[in-house]
């Protein structure tokens, strides 16, 4: 599937959703709905994918989601239809998408916008970065980061030498896809669509009726159109180069600071897989502000990496239900 077509696939499933699809300016493409109808008690959610999708994630989620809630959607940077940036670390791309998504509220709406963050992998990445430094006009009400450790966790956490290396061999990409020039190389000549649909499989989980899902609607094929482009390739590997140097400079300077997630935070996460290798219950602990709730969810029964496509129903009943708890928490 063509870079055009997988585009108009998605399109077209956003508006069959009830979306508004829009490319603006800045060449970010992204869907919304509902945004003239934001309150405090009714925040805009904004969903950002991860590595190797984009907002075709959210497919199977959306529905599940509250029917009135106002959403919205972007592709990362440089995934999907969206433009890549000029610097690709965490906090350029936060701001980007919170501009975009700031361009298309009402004007007289601008002043105090309430949101809630829902990240997935990279999109996780990008809304802890933001959860923490903040964007103007913007009132983050919570966070909800899926399948993720802190970045500098993340490179650092090895008990033994045998540790890290069994860590590094199951994120063999990290380090790879940091080497811009030489990865795009390698992966265009491999055939960007393959690379993609590789890493999917290997990074799902083994529960039937979660990959049915997953690849469901021709969703391979979408992602991998995307990846056919050898500009989302770079744009990709652009990113990963940041969450080695940029993004973890970045962490261990809020670390040092005392720069932590200030909201109340949701971290849903396989618990078969990475849910594993760390705990949870402690591992964010030391990145949240002291007094700053923190609720997890475990996925089980195989599920894997991409939980909104494999789980879509169990991650909206913790999504919606912690949700549900922040809108009556803010009117006590």
């Amino acid at each position: 599937m063509a870079a055009t077509r997988a585009l108009s696939v998605q399109n077209d499933k956003f508006s069959n959703l009830g979306f508004r699809s829009v490319t603006d300016s800045d060449q970010i493409v992204s869907y919304s709905r509902g945004l003239d109808s934001f309150s405090d008690k009714n925040p805009i959610m904004v969903l950002v994918h991860g590595y190797p999708s984009s907002a075709y994630m959210w497919r199977l989620l959306i529905p599940l989601l509250g029917k009135d809630a106002p959403i919205f959607v972007p592709d990362l940077p440089g995934y999907g239809g969206s433009k890549a940036l000029a610097s690709m670390d965490k906090l350029s791309v936060g701001n980007a998408i919170l501009s975009a998504l700031k361009r298309q509220l009402p004007s007289s709406n601008n002043k105090h916008v309430p949101i809630i963050l829902i990240g997935h992998d990279r999109g996780a990445r990008v809304s802890h970065r933001l959860s923490v430094s903040g964007f103007p006009g913007f009132s983050i009400l919570g966070v909800c980061l899926i399948d993720i450790v802190p970045t500098s966790t993340q490179w650092h956490d090895a008990a033994s030498a045998a540790d890290a290396a069994k860590a590094i061999t199951g994120y063999f990409h990290w380090p790879f896809l940091a080497n811009v020039h030489l990865a795009t190389r390698m992966i265009t000549a491999y055939g960007g669509a393959t690379w993609c649909e590789e890493m999917i499989r290997a990074w799902a989980g083994k529960n039937t009726d979660g990959l049915k899902l997953l690849e469901s609607e021709h969703s391979m094929a979408v992602y991998g159109g995307f990846f056919d482009k050898e500009e989302v390739i770079r744009a990709s590997c652009e990113d990963y180069k940041h969450g080695a140097t940029t993004d973890l400079v970045a962490q261990e300077e809020d670390q040092k600071e005392g720069r932590k997630i200030s909201q109340p935070l949701l971290l849903v996460y396989a618990q078969d897989y990475i849910g594993s290798r760390y705990d949870f219950s402690t591992v964010w602990r030391d990145w949240v502000d002291e007094g700053v709730e923190i609720t997890h969810h475990g996925l089980g029964d195989g599920v894997g990496h991409f939980g909104a496509e494999e789980a879509p129903q169990e991650c909206a009943k913790v999504i919606n239900e912690w949700v549900q708890g922040l809108g009556e928490n803010a009117r006590l």
